[in-house]
Formats: C-alpha cells, structure tokens, sequence
C-alpha cells in the first residue's frame, strides 16, 4: 500500500469478519454520489459456516440509541440495503471498482472479499442537531453506516460479537462559483405618506464558506414621510425536518444590530459584516450541524442542494440559510416593521481531487 493512502480498519470482536474502507466520508455531487466500496476479510473457521453479509443504511433518529417506549424506537431507516459477501454470489471483479480495493484485494489474499453500494439521490446529507445541556444521551440526527455481520441467513438477529459497525457521512461541497448575485428590493407605501420607503439588500456572491465573513450591501432611500430606526441584519438557518410531517426551525446565527438611522428625505447606503460560526452558537438547543465521525469537530450544517425533481422524495434534515434585514418605520400614527430577506449557500469549498483512487 502506498504510505499516502489512510486505509480505515475494524476487527469484530470475534475476530471472524474485518472491514477496510478506504474512506469515510462520500460525496454528493449533486448529479451523482460517490459510490461506497471497501473489502471485507473474514476467518473461515470462526465463521462455522456461516455466511457473511454487509449493510449500508442511512437512518434518521430522533430519540436516544436505546430508547424504546411501548416497543416503538425512536429511529426510521430511510435507506437499508444488505449485500451477501461470502460465500460469493459474483465475481470479486465485478464488484471491484477502484484501485485501492485492488490492492487491498493482492495484500490481503484469497480470505478477502469486495463489496460494492450505490446511494440512490433521494437521500439528505449526515447532520446532526444539536443538544441542549439537559438532553443527555439524546440525539437527532441523520446519520449514515456500514455494517458487517455473519448469520445463517441476513434476517436473523445479529450477533454483537461476530459484526463490525463503521459510520461513514454523506457529504456535499460548493458547486462551481455562479455568476448569481443574490439580492431582493422593495418598495414600501405608508398611510398618510405621498413617497414611498425604497429597501435593497444585496450579496456580492451566492456561496460563502464556512468561517468566511459575510458581507451584505443596503442601500434605503427614504422619501416617506417616516423615519427609520432600529436598523439590524441577521444569518438565519432555516432546518426543515420532514418524516412524518414537515416541520420547520428558524434560529439566527449571526446578528449585527445597528445604530443607523435613515430620517424622512435622506438615504443610506452601507456594507455590515456578520459571522455565522458554531463557536458562537454553542450550546443553543436544536441547530443543525454536518455529522461528525467520533469527537471531532464540526461546524454549522452545510446548505442543502438537492435536484428539483426528487425534492418531494427527500425525507431527514434539509438546510438552508438567509439574510434577513429588518427596520422600524416610525412616524406620527405609529410604527411598523419592515423586512427584506436574501437566501445565500453557507458550504465548504471543494477540495482538489484525490489522485490514485
């Protein structure tokens, strides 16, 4: 194996089924995912003539691992598919896709076997959201898996002791940079005001990524006769969690509150910078972060893309982020509120391609 290639490894306790993956995290290039492969070895004799089988799931839970009340669990399989692996049921070459699994396939020798899976592009990305203080051992979130197992047949309970689990994410970068540049403006009309309040609120890009500053344009030209005051900006992740039904959370995540104010017959134009980072939003109960592998860390979750035609099929966690202005117009028969939102991507920057897969 050459030494610039991390090759993940688990031992069943029994030690009759190993997995090696060459990866963990897979990505969703919006057209197609990359697929799921690896090789499993196993020991003839601690097997007892078994068979082997491997699983890829993706699982939407929304309650602790072990919580069971009235025998209902606190988890939906979204995706189950399960592959026997031995005895082989086709050629390890047709199930051999890439070069690592090849030379994983020559070093480890006849006792190791293929696998090969295929996401299907219904499915939503690993997320997770995230608990409050008190919601120990809780967890909700979608959370992707391989497992190996052995069994007379894959319908049977499965023996802890003789099955291998590896949590892998799905996850998606930022597509190519558009040429878009979001923005939305509006004109607003008040009782006893002959003028109206015009609002712009602009970005210089559509994608911005995580850590980056964002920076919004406003530009208010106030020819009412009311004057403009508690003028703010904030980032708002919007969480769609769809199972049973379609619920949806709002949290802000950054806000610039502002001191500006546009009095009747003057104008403003004016750039804010905010910051929509995790580090100053921990703790706060609900928000939807990318899935983890262990105890590393992690980051507010990725927007969501996801191609229009299966967009009624996706079940999990959908998310996606705006910029929400918002203002009073005050004057003598009172005051009002008014708003103007821009949606914008919140991802990570492709990485350059891996060479040698």
């Amino acid at each position: 194996m050459s030494p610039k290639h991390v090759v993940f490894k688990k031992v069943s306790r029994d030690k009759s089924v190993t997995v090696y993956m060459a990866k963990r995290d897979f990505v969703d290039h919006c057209d197609f995912v990359d697929p799921v492969d690896g090789v499993i070895v196993i020991d003839p004799v601690q097997l007892k003539g078994k068979k082997v089988y491997v699983m890829l799931s993706c699982t939407f839970r929304y309650g602790r691992q072990d919580m069971d009340v009235m025998g209902v669990a606190f988890r939906r399989d979204l995706f189950l598919v399960t592959r026997q692996v031995y005895p082989e049921l086709q050629d390890k070459e047709k199930l051999t896709h890439t070069k690592i699994q090849q030379k994983l396939l020559r070093k480890l020798g006849n006792n190791a076997f293929p696998f090969f899976f295929e996401f299907p592009d219904n499915l939503p990305c690993s997320i997770t959201l995230q608990p409050g203080l008190s919601d120990v051992g809780k967890k909700c979130a979608v959370e992707f898996e391989v497992k190996a197992f052995c069994g007379e047949n894959q319908d049977e309970k499965i023996d802890k002791q003789s099955s291998v689990r590896l949590t892998i994410r799905k996850i998606q970068f930022s597509p190519e940079d558009s040429k878009l540049l979001p923005s939305a403006e509006t004109t607003f009309e008040f009782l006893m005001s002959e003028k109206p309040l015009h609002v712009k609120l602009s970005l210089p890009k559509e994608t911005f990524y995580h850590g980056e500053p964002l920076k919004a344009n406003v530009e208010i030209t106030n020819s009412s006769s009311r004057n403009i005051k508690d003028i703010s900006l904030s980032v708002e992740q919007v969480t769609h969690v769809i199972l049973y039904s379609n619920d949806k959370y709002v949290k802000s995540v950054a806000k610039e509150e502002t001191s500006d104010s546009v009095p009747c017959g003057t104008s403003l134009k004016q750039e804010y910078t905010l910051h929509p980072l995790l580090a100053y939003n921990k703790d706060r109960r609900g928000l939807a972060l990318d899935g983890r592998l262990k105890h590393e860390d992690t980051n507010l979750a990725s927007s969501s893309i996801v191609k229009q035609e299966v967009l009624k099929e996706v079940q999990g966690i959908l998310v996606s982020y705006k910029v929400v202005l918002r203002m009073v117009a005050s004057g003598m028969v009172g005051s009002s509120e008014v708003s103007l939102e821009v949606p914008f991507r919140l991802m990570h920057p492709k990485p350059e391609p891996a060479k040698d897969r």
